[in-house]
Protein backbone atom coordinates (compact mmCIF):
# COMPACT_ATOMS: atom_id res chain seq x y z
CA UNK A 1 0.00 0.00 0.00
CA UNK A 2 2.73 2.38 0.93
CA UNK A 3 4.51 1.44 -2.20
CA UNK A 4 1.26 2.53 -4.37
CA UNK A 5 1.01 5.49 -2.51
CA UNK A 6 4.43 6.91 -3.21
CA UNK A 7 4.51 6.04 -6.65
CA UNK A 8 1.32 7.71 -7.04
CA UNK A 9 2.90 10.60 -5.10
CA UNK A 10 5.88 10.13 -7.51
CA UNK A 11 3.30 10.80 -10.44
CA UNK A 12 1.95 13.69 -9.27
CA UNK A 13 5.07 15.76 -8.69
CA UNK A 14 6.10 14.82 -12.52
CA UNK A 15 2.36 16.15 -13.50
CA UNK A 16 3.24 19.50 -11.06
CA UNK A 17 6.62 19.80 -12.86
CA UNK A 18 5.25 19.44 -15.98
CA UNK A 19 2.56 21.93 -15.28
CA UNK A 20 4.89 24.39 -13.98
CA UNK A 21 7.31 23.77 -16.86
CA UNK A 22 4.71 24.72 -19.32
CA UNK A 23 3.49 27.52 -17.01
CA UNK A 24 6.85 29.32 -17.08
CA UNK A 25 7.58 28.90 -20.67
CA UNK A 26 4.09 30.68 -21.67
CA UNK A 27 4.84 33.34 -18.82
CA UNK A 28 7.76 33.93 -21.19
CA UNK A 29 6.44 33.51 -24.36
CA UNK A 30 3.55 36.37 -23.18
CA UNK A 31 6.70 38.41 -21.59
CA UNK A 32 8.38 38.15 -25.57
CA UNK A 33 5.15 39.48 -27.45
CA UNK A 34 4.48 42.24 -25.11
CA UNK A 35 7.87 43.52 -25.43
CA UNK A 36 7.59 42.99 -29.34
CA UNK A 37 3.50 44.88 -28.97
CA UNK A 38 5.14 47.46 -27.35
CA UNK A 39 8.02 48.03 -29.70
CA UNK A 40 5.69 48.03 -32.17
CA UNK A 41 3.37 50.98 -30.83
CA UNK A 42 6.16 52.90 -30.11
CA UNK A 43 7.84 52.33 -33.71
CA UNK A 44 4.37 53.73 -35.12
CA UNK A 45 4.29 56.57 -33.00
CA UNK A 46 7.76 57.44 -33.15
CA UNK A 47 7.15 57.83 -37.38
CA UNK A 48 3.72 59.22 -37.73
CA UNK A 49 3.27 62.41 -39.66
CA UNK A 50 7.19 61.52 -41.06
CA UNK A 51 6.65 63.01 -45.03
CA UNK A 52 10.45 62.77 -45.69
CA UNK A 53 11.80 59.36 -46.94
CA UNK A 54 15.82 60.10 -45.77
CA UNK A 55 13.81 61.25 -42.21
CA UNK A 56 11.99 58.28 -42.15
CA UNK A 57 14.40 55.65 -43.07
CA UNK A 58 17.12 57.36 -40.54
CA UNK A 59 14.23 56.97 -37.58
CA UNK A 60 13.55 53.76 -38.36
CA UNK A 61 17.75 53.61 -37.78
CA UNK A 62 17.43 54.79 -34.97
CA UNK A 63 14.68 53.01 -33.55
CA UNK A 64 15.90 49.61 -34.61
CA UNK A 65 19.51 50.10 -33.10
CA UNK A 66 18.10 51.03 -29.89
CA UNK A 67 15.86 47.55 -29.95
CA UNK A 68 18.31 44.94 -30.72
CA UNK A 69 21.62 47.21 -30.54
CA UNK A 70 24.10 47.87 -32.63
CA UNK A 71 23.99 46.00 -36.39
CA UNK A 72 24.53 47.50 -39.78
CA UNK A 73 21.10 48.55 -41.52
CA UNK A 74 20.57 49.28 -45.11
CA UNK A 75 17.50 49.54 -47.28
CA UNK A 76 16.50 48.70 -50.70
CA UNK A 77 13.73 50.38 -51.78
CA UNK A 78 11.37 49.81 -54.67
CA UNK A 79 11.14 52.80 -57.05
CA UNK A 80 8.33 52.22 -59.38
CA UNK A 81 9.02 50.62 -63.30
CA UNK A 82 9.41 53.72 -64.74
CA UNK A 83 13.06 53.98 -63.03
CA UNK A 84 14.73 50.62 -64.93
CA UNK A 85 17.89 49.20 -63.99
CA UNK A 86 17.47 51.74 -60.94
CA UNK A 87 14.09 50.07 -60.02
CA UNK A 88 15.31 49.49 -56.49
CA UNK A 89 17.42 52.49 -54.93
CA UNK A 90 19.69 51.92 -51.79
CA UNK A 91 19.93 53.96 -48.46
CA UNK A 92 22.79 53.41 -46.52
CA UNK A 93 23.50 54.87 -42.83
CA UNK A 94 26.89 55.47 -41.50
CA UNK A 95 27.84 52.39 -38.63
CA UNK A 96 30.78 52.45 -35.77
CA UNK A 97 30.40 48.29 -36.42
CA UNK A 98 30.82 48.88 -40.64
CA UNK A 99 32.22 45.41 -42.04
CA UNK A 100 34.62 46.46 -44.06
CA UNK A 101 35.23 43.26 -46.97
CA UNK A 102 38.38 43.11 -49.18
CA UNK A 103 36.40 41.20 -51.70
CA UNK A 104 34.20 44.31 -53.15
CA UNK A 105 36.87 46.59 -52.23
CA UNK A 106 37.78 49.46 -55.19
CA UNK A 107 41.13 51.55 -55.78
CA UNK A 108 39.56 54.47 -54.49
CA UNK A 109 37.82 54.29 -51.71
CA UNK A 110 39.55 50.56 -50.15
CA UNK A 111 37.31 47.82 -49.06
CA UNK A 112 33.50 47.60 -49.51
CA UNK A 113 30.32 46.72 -47.20
CA UNK A 114 28.08 44.10 -47.85
CA UNK A 115 25.93 46.17 -49.96
CA UNK A 116 28.35 46.15 -52.63
CA UNK A 117 27.42 42.51 -53.25
CA UNK A 118 23.85 42.98 -53.45
CA UNK A 119 23.27 43.85 -57.82
CA UNK A 120 19.99 44.56 -59.60
CA UNK A 121 19.22 41.10 -60.04
CA UNK A 122 19.79 39.66 -56.54
CA UNK A 123 17.71 42.76 -55.40
CA UNK A 124 14.94 41.75 -57.77
CA UNK A 125 15.29 37.74 -56.38
CA UNK A 126 15.03 38.93 -52.68
CA UNK A 127 12.31 41.21 -53.65
CA UNK A 128 10.58 38.53 -55.44
CA UNK A 129 10.58 35.87 -52.97
CA UNK A 130 9.02 37.91 -50.34
CA UNK A 131 10.28 36.19 -47.09
CA UNK A 132 12.93 36.61 -44.29
CA UNK A 133 16.51 35.38 -46.20
CA UNK A 134 19.33 34.47 -44.15
CA UNK A 135 22.80 34.32 -46.14
CA UNK A 136 22.37 30.67 -47.58
CA UNK A 137 19.33 32.18 -48.83
CA UNK A 138 20.69 35.21 -50.38
CA UNK A 139 23.32 32.58 -51.64
CA UNK A 140 20.85 30.58 -53.36
CA UNK A 141 19.08 34.35 -55.13
CA UNK A 142 22.52 34.99 -56.63
CA UNK A 143 24.70 36.73 -53.89
CA UNK A 144 28.58 36.15 -54.94
CA UNK A 145 31.38 37.32 -52.58
CA UNK A 146 34.07 35.29 -50.76
CA UNK A 147 33.25 32.61 -48.70
CA UNK A 148 35.60 33.23 -45.87
CA UNK A 149 34.76 37.12 -45.34
CA UNK A 150 30.75 36.53 -46.02
CA UNK A 151 31.03 34.01 -43.36
CA UNK A 152 32.38 36.30 -41.08
CA UNK A 153 28.76 38.10 -41.05
CA UNK A 154 25.82 37.34 -39.80
CA UNK A 155 23.24 38.58 -42.01
CA UNK A 156 19.36 38.58 -42.88
CA UNK A 157 16.74 40.29 -45.29
CA UNK A 158 13.54 41.32 -43.95
CA UNK A 159 10.92 42.12 -47.02
CA UNK A 160 9.17 45.30 -46.63
CA UNK A 161 5.95 43.77 -47.68
CA UNK A 162 2.71 45.29 -48.52
CA UNK A 163 -0.90 43.45 -49.21
CA UNK A 164 1.33 40.62 -50.68
CA UNK A 165 3.64 42.39 -52.28
CA UNK A 166 7.45 43.59 -51.59
CA UNK A 167 8.36 47.42 -51.83
CA UNK A 168 11.70 46.08 -51.08
CA UNK A 169 13.86 44.85 -48.22
CA UNK A 170 15.80 45.37 -44.92
CA UNK A 171 18.88 44.71 -44.50
CA UNK A 172 20.54 43.86 -41.47
CA UNK A 173 24.21 42.56 -41.01
CA UNK A 174 26.87 42.42 -37.96
CA UNK A 175 29.67 40.06 -37.07
CA UNK A 176 28.94 36.52 -36.67
CA UNK A 177 30.07 36.35 -32.98
CA UNK A 178 27.23 38.30 -32.28
CA UNK A 179 24.68 36.46 -34.43
CA UNK A 180 21.57 37.89 -35.00
CA UNK A 181 18.72 36.19 -33.30
CA UNK A 182 14.96 34.86 -34.34
CA UNK A 183 13.49 37.01 -31.70
CA UNK A 184 15.26 40.01 -33.26
CA UNK A 185 14.26 39.24 -36.36
CA UNK A 186 10.84 38.85 -35.33
CA UNK A 187 10.86 41.92 -33.81
CA UNK A 188 11.82 44.10 -37.21
CA UNK A 189 9.85 42.15 -39.13
CA UNK A 190 6.74 42.96 -36.65
CA UNK A 191 7.25 46.95 -37.73
CA UNK A 192 7.47 46.33 -41.36
CA UNK A 193 3.70 46.55 -42.13
CA UNK A 194 3.53 50.15 -40.44
CA UNK A 195 7.08 51.42 -42.32
CA UNK A 196 5.56 49.41 -45.52
CA UNK A 197 2.96 52.15 -45.54
CA UNK A 198 4.70 54.76 -44.17
CA UNK A 199 7.47 54.40 -46.87
CA UNK A 200 4.71 54.50 -49.77
CA UNK A 201 3.07 57.35 -48.59
CA UNK A 202 6.79 59.68 -48.14
CA UNK A 203 6.74 58.15 -52.15
CA UNK A 204 3.39 59.48 -53.22
CA UNK A 205 4.01 62.63 -51.60
CA UNK A 206 7.26 63.04 -53.23
CA UNK A 207 6.10 62.54 -56.48
CA UNK A 208 3.32 65.01 -55.99
CA UNK A 209 5.57 67.67 -55.28
CA UNK A 210 7.47 66.85 -58.10
CA UNK A 211 4.42 67.20 -60.62
CA UNK A 212 3.31 70.74 -58.91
Amino acid sequence: MIKKLNKARRKQAQKIDILCNDLIAAQREFIKRLGTISFVASFCESIVGTTDLDGLLATAVRLIKAEIGQTNISFFIYQGPEQGAEAYRVHMFESSDDIALDSVATPDSGPGRLESCFGPELVENICKSNKVCNLHDMFAAGLQGNLTELNKISAVTIPLGQFGSSSGFILLHRPSQDRLTAEEIHRIYAITHGLSRAIASCQALSKADSKS
